[in-house]
């Protein structure tokens, strides 16, 4: 991932309401949900969350497909992983135990099993 589209995505959620639908929609993963359901689950107008959606699925955050009459809104969880990947590159140079005193290593990095943060992500979702 380049640095511009790191950017892009962090601009996107950098919005309390799009943090929200995005996060709503990892939990509902892989079904997702139409506009509908995530309006009522989070209390927002239609014409608000409209916006909200369009901005999140412009950054490549959600997919989006038509269901008859309706759309259904998916988190895009190929992206958010390789923007873990793209923060997480450089770890500590390969020494997580430096980065992180107060967490358990286990957490972000596992030296143990040399598995990457990703494949530990994979194993959360």
């Amino acid at each position: 991932m380049e640095k511009q589209r790191a950017t892009t995505i962090f601009e996107s959620l950098a919005s309390g309401v799009r943090l929200d639908v995005f996060r709503l929609l990892v939990k509902n993963a892989p079904n997702g949900l139409v506009a509908g359901e995530i309006s009522t689950l989070l209390a927002l107008p239609p014409t608000n969350l409209s916006f909200h959606l369009k901005a999140l699925t412009q950054a490549g955050l959600l997919n989006v497909a038509q269901e008859g009459r309706y759309q259904r809104y998916r988190a895009n969880l190929a992206v958010m992983q390789e923007l873990i990947v793209y923060l997480t590159a450089e770890c500590c140079t390969g020494h997580p135990e430096q980065c992180f005193e107060s967490q358990p290593t286990s957490v972000l990095c596992d030296t143990e099993t040399n598995s990457s943060p990703i494949d530990q992500i994979d194993s959360y979702l």
